[in-house]
């Protein structure tokens, strides 16, 4: 419990500190915000009766295709966000705060943690903004039970947590903010390579391996299912062994890293 203490008053600093850096610099998240916004109104008001007509087979309904958007645009805006956390990390190793936290007597872990917690509040936060412009725009999810809006909410934390964590460890890898950004950009790619915009049906034969062999498709799937109420199979197990599994590779890769004696 002496351990514990400090520890968590180290972190819940830190975390104030994070959350105070965004607050008072919000360019970085807002221009990674916009990105999932201006696809959202892009595919369902440019493309959505076009694509909508495509999947269903029918007549064109953009309704029915903004509800099938939505849950991938809500892991694109994750995946986005998490981007200004490795080059959040990137900064303050190399302008020199990490050298200068290592010589007080702070919980060592506490750093990082602040890291990891600012973002994933970061990342609700922009899920909310972008959710709400969804719901403005006629997105419902009349079909979906209390419970499975409760485990939407909370796929969406751990997917948080666990980009966070692999961002937290591109940030600390990288020689500066620049390098750390196009480093994490592959967190942002890789959903426009998944089930988010069309079905894996309707890909090429080559190339649906690459959208259904990685962690976005099944996390995605899953989202879809429990906003609309329908099944979603084994994709839930799947979203969460990609979600555990990234989480512990981007922590012990981060705390590797964040151990190692500085050059």
């Amino acid at each position: 419990m002496s351990t514990l203490t400090p520890a968590l008053r180290d972190s819940s600093t830190m975390l104030r500190r994070n959350l105070l850096h965004a607050r008072r610099y919000p360019s970085l998240t807002l221009n990674l915000l916009l990105t999932p916004i201006m696809l959202l109104l892009l595919f369902v008001y440019i493309f959505g009766d076009t694509m909508s007509a495509g999947i269903g087979g029918g007549d064109a309904d953009r309704s029915e295709y903004l509800a099938y958007l939505v849950p991938g645009i809500l892991m694109l805006t994750i995946g986005g966000t998490t981007i200004g956390s490795a080059v959040s990390v990137a900064t303050d190793m190399t302008e020199g705060i990490i050298a200068r936290f290592r010589t007080m007597a702070i919980h060592r872990g506490s750093v990082l943690i602040g890291h990891v917690i600012g973002s994933v509040l970061q990342c609700v936060a922009s899920v909310v903004l972008v959710g709400a412009v969804a719901v403005a725009i006629g997105f419902r999810t009349t079909d979906a039970t209390v419970l499975e809006w409760i485990l939407a909410v909370g796929l969406l934390a751990l997917v948080s947590l666990a980009l966070t964590w692999i961002a937290v460890g591109m940030g600390l890898s990288s020689p500066n903010a620049e390098a750390a950004s196009n480093n994490a950009m592959p967190l942002m790619i890789l959903p426009l390579l998944s089930s988010a915009f069309v079905p894996l049906d309707a890909m090429p034969g080559w190339f649906r391996p690459i959208a259904e062999y990685q962690p976005f498709t099944p996390a995605i799937e899953t989202m879809r299912g429990l906003l609309l109420g329908t099944q979603i199979g084994h994709n839930g197990w799947l979203a969460l062994a990609w979600c555990v599994g990234l989480a512990a590779l981007g922590y012990l890769w981060s705390k590797s890293l964040f151990d190692r004696d500085p050059k």
